[in-house]
């Protein structure tokens, strides 16, 4: 493959994600069209993709309390097939056929938001693009809209007094009282996300996952939130009107799956629980080759490790003070103990 063939490829892959990125820029504009905010645009296109994915997250739920539904099966399984993965694997496989679960489903929605993700940090982030260094030269927007030309040769993305291209950071550099203001968005946005991880904590129950991994899991968010002193607070905007609606949504699904005795959510937290009090084979495996051990395990008697001879004996004696080369010891012995006329 030449050099030029490759520039060819990789010119036509940047045009087809340009399309995702155009689109995403030309919702903006849309709403920036009805109300010339860019707050408001971007709060209105964070709700359009909230509503977007929103069955997506209801799917990727159902799925997850399916199988938490079946944890204690899969442990019964497990203990059952212990040391055949390929047995348990076929046993696993009918479990699912049985209940008409399939693994995959509470993975593959959370994986088709990842290019909605990054297309709109792309699309967000192209607005404030600025041509060495300067003035902004907006990307992915139509020339002729409203936004473009609002921005377009602009060195500030002004929304309530607020520079929406600068950065958390770069304001409290510039002028430190000015910038808690942005400081106190990107609190704002961890003080959401802390809400929504809690809700989610608090009626999530697994038998595999520890309190210091459960503690990682809801902390995780918040720090996504403190790296976005980093970004434009236009993204802030963003993630903060999305994290909104994300807590309504949790809502709701604590509604729907949670509310009555016989939900699935309350059938897949029984069962987490019930799997969590079940015995870990492996676990007690060790414990009765311990006891076996210890009790086919013969007692040794003392064993005195002193070298040196006991007090007031002929050896400690003979061992102070050595014979004479070519003296037999009795006769030494005797010598020394002959009194002195």
């Amino acid at each position: 493959m030449t050099v030029k063939s490759m520039l060819t490829q990789r010119k036509r892959l940047t045009n087809m994600f340009d399309v995702f990125f155009n689109s995403a820029a030309n919702v903006i504009a849309f709403f920036y069209g009805l109300v010339p905010d860019y707050s408001f645009a971007l709060a209105m296109v964070a709700v359009v993709v909230m509503l977007l994915i929103t069955p997506l997250t209801l799917k990727s739920t159902k799925g997850m309390l399916e199988m938490q539904r079946l944890q204690p099966e899969m442990k019964r399984l497990q203990q059952e097939f212990k040391g055949d993965r390929q047995k348990l694997n076929e046993a696993m496989m009918k479990l699912y056929q049985e209940h008409k679960v399939n693994p995959l489903a509470s993975c593959l929605p959370l994986l088709a938001q990842m290019p909605v993700f990054l297309i709109m940090f792309r699309a967000i982030s192209g607005l404030t693009s600025r041509k060495d260094g300067g003035a902004f030269a907006p990307k992915y927007l139509d020339k002729t809209s409203d936004i473009y030309q609002s921005l377009v040769g602009k060195t500030e993305m002004l929304s309530f007094g607020i520079d929406l291209a600068k950065t958390p950071v770069r304001a409290m550099q510039d002028n430190f009282v000015s910038g808690l203001v942005y400081a106190l968005l990107v609190l704002a946005l961890a003080g959401l996300y802390l809400v929504q991880q809690r809700m989610i904590a608090s009626r999530t129950i697994s038998p595999t996952m520890s309190a210091g991994q459960a503690k990682l899991m809801q902390y995780m968010p918040v720090a996504f939130a403190v790296f976005q002193i980093w970004l434009p607070t236009a993204l802030i905007v963003y993630y903060m009107m999305q994290a909104v609606i994300r807590i309504v949504q949790q809502q709701y699904i604590t509604q729907r799956f949670y509310k009555k005795d016989d939900s699935l959510g309350k059938q897949a937290q029984a069962a987490s629980a019930t799997a969590r009090e079940m015995k870990n084979p492996s676990t007690d495996d060790k414990k009765n080759k311990s006891k076996k051990d210890s009790a086919t395990k013969e007692p040794q008697g003392f064993v005195s490790k002193r070298v040196t001879p006991p007090k007031n004996s002929s050896a400690a004696l003979t061992r102070r003070r050595p014979q004479p080369p070519g003296k037999n010891r009795s006769s030494f012995v005797h010598k020394k103990n002959k009194p002195n006329n």
